[in-house]
């Protein structure tokens, strides 16, 4: 029997519980920063994409308003529009990518729901093969990612500057 695993990688994420608060938001932040060592993928007036840093499964995406916004009553309509049209871009860049057999999409509404960053709402993105879930997360309550961040963070992003959504774009709803 198993007594250890080690997941190194991980530190970082314990040592950042609770500190989260103090360095802003993080989708704010990644507009704002969007350099080479960015989790964005995409940005337009009214919405983005960024990889999950802390992923559930590989290619473990977030589509979230460039407007820091907690409220889904409060999202225009433009964002709203947006938005969808990347969820859309986001689930057939990552299904040609990665040939998922499914997809879990969704948002948690507020902190009891879920949320974990309830100030900036967000729509994840996580692609699901079939026997993903095995062993480790059941027994051991552990994640096994079988890519680096950086090289999904890499092979997205060329997806991603290839996307031009325009109003009369045939890749929008």
């Amino acid at each position: 029997m198993i007594k250890r695993l080690w997941a190194p990688w991980r530190r970082q994420y314990i040592e950042e519980i609770g500190k989260g608060m103090d360095r802003g938001c993080i989708f704010c932040n990644a507009v704002a920063e969007n350099g080479d060592k960015s989790l964005l993928l995409y940005v337009d007036s009214h919405a983005m994409v960024l990889v999950n840093k802390y992923p559930y499964n590989p290619g473990h995406l977030m589509v979230a308003p460039t407007r820091h916004v907690g409220d889904l009553l409060l999202l225009s309509y433009e964002e709203v529009k947006s938005m969808w049209n990347l969820i859309k871009e986001s689930v057939r860049i990552l299904t040609r990518k990665y040939r998922p057999d499914g997809f879990n999409i969704g948002l948690n509404l507020g902190r009891l729901a879920g949320a974990g960053i309830e100030e900036h709402l967000h729509v994840h993105i996580v692609p699901r093969w079939a026997g993903d879930t095995n062993f480790m997360p059941v027994i051991a309550d552990t994640k096994v990612i079988s890519s680096s961040l950086s090289d999904i963070v890499e092979d997205l992003k060329r997806e991603f500057m290839q996307l031009k959504l325009t109003p009369n774009s045939s890749q929008e709803l």
